[in-house]
């Protein structure tokens, strides 16, 4: 059965780390689901007006934590910082990070969404560069990716495709990652 994984698109996202760890997941056989934040499924991204067009509105979803193994963030802004003001965001990772789902949170995401809500507390993580310097219950290490239990954090858009493939890893397998990463050249 494949592993079914939700990425939370909010205006503003950044569009090279949602995208890729898309694809790339795809590429690996994991189902993935793109849900809007907003009750608009077209999510307008930081560059240039790209949109996407979210296979569903997180409202429709609501209450389905146990139906995902993991949970994608990606970062920029504003668009972390409207995934961290929605009730809705809040009370889904709240319920994936109760049940040890896994979590993977990019750029801005992890010091804006994650850690607010006690998700990083005595944890290592990474995220965008000096983001971290207020983040005092978890510890920030300054690698491209950092993996620590159900929790994947990365740096940023320049990162995202090896945080797409450490996601894979976690998900499906190491071989799986591998194959994926040499088909993209990665």
């Amino acid at each position: 059965m494949a592993k079914k994984v939700l990425v939370l698109l909010a205006d503003g996202f950044e569009e090279v780390e949602a995208v890729t760890p898309v694809d790339y997941l795809c590429r690996a056989g994991v189902e993935v689901t793109t849900a809007s934040i907003s009750e608009n499924p077209a999510v307008k991204g930081r560059w240039g007006g790209i949109k996407i067009t979210a296979d569903t509105v997180l409202r429709e979803i609501a209450g389905s934590a146990g139906e995902w193994d993991a949970v994608i963030l990606p970062g920029g802004m504003p668009g972390a910082a409207n995934l961290a003001a929605s009730e809705q965001t809040r009370s889904l990772l709240k319920e994936m990070a109760d049940g040890g789902k896994l979590i993977c949170a990019i750029c801005a995401s992890p010091a804006l969404v994650l850690y607010p809500l006690g998700i990083l507390d005595g944890r290592e993580f990474t995220c965008y560069p000096g983001m971290e310097e207020k983040l005092l219950n978890a510890r920030w290490l300054p690698d491209r990716v950092v993996m620590d239990g159900n929790l994947i954090t990365s740096r940023g858009a320049g990162t995202a495709g090896e945080f797409a493939i450490a996601i894979i890893k976690k998900l499906v397998d190491e071989a799986a990652a591998g194959k994926i990463a040499g088909a993209v050249l990665l």
